[in-house]
């Protein structure tokens, strides 16, 4: 997409406002499109009821009741919460992947597969840790991120 057909988010800010507001990890991540290493987020054995929000803008976006051991080295879900995620295209390594962001800001959050259990979707979001924060269930969920 051609920078003057950029889609605007809810939340909107310069790459500069973003610098300043995350890591270089979760920027790399969430902002550059890059990827953690596997099996290196905590998140990838965290179980307990709760919602994942976007570490960006701290939109709700995956319910844990949805996570499963996919192996792979990333918290994998089989769905988003509705409307949270968005898909767009992906082509940096060379062929089509579906890429999900979160809708809200436009943040990466990780990709989207094929090969999730068959007995729900079907679908793998294998998704950055970095890029989510994880809010217990009965735990308030924090405000939009919108400064």
């Amino acid at each position: 997409m051609a920078d003057d057909q950029r889609k605007e988010y809810e939340i909107t800010k310069t790459e500069q406002e973003w610098q300043k507001q995350l890591t270089a990890e979760e920027f790399n991540v969430l902002r550059e499109a890059g990827t953690e290493r596997p099996f290196t987020s905590p998140l990838n054995d965290e179980t307990s009821p709760g919602t994942l929000v976007c570490a960006a803008c701290k939109a709700p976006v995956y319910d844990n009741k949805h996570k499963f051991k996919s192996g792979t080295g990333w918290p994998s879900y089989d769905r988003a919460i509705d409307g949270q995620v968005e898909r767009d295209v992906d082509y940096k390594i060379g062929y089509a992947r579906t890429e999900l962001k979160c809708a809200t800001c436009g943040s990466h959050l990780g990709h989207e597969f094929d090969d999730g259990p068959r007995d729900t979707t079907g679908k793998r979001h294998c998704i950055n840790g970095v890029a989510l924060d994880f809010v217990p269930e009965g735990q308030e969920l924090p405000p939009l991120n919108r400064d």
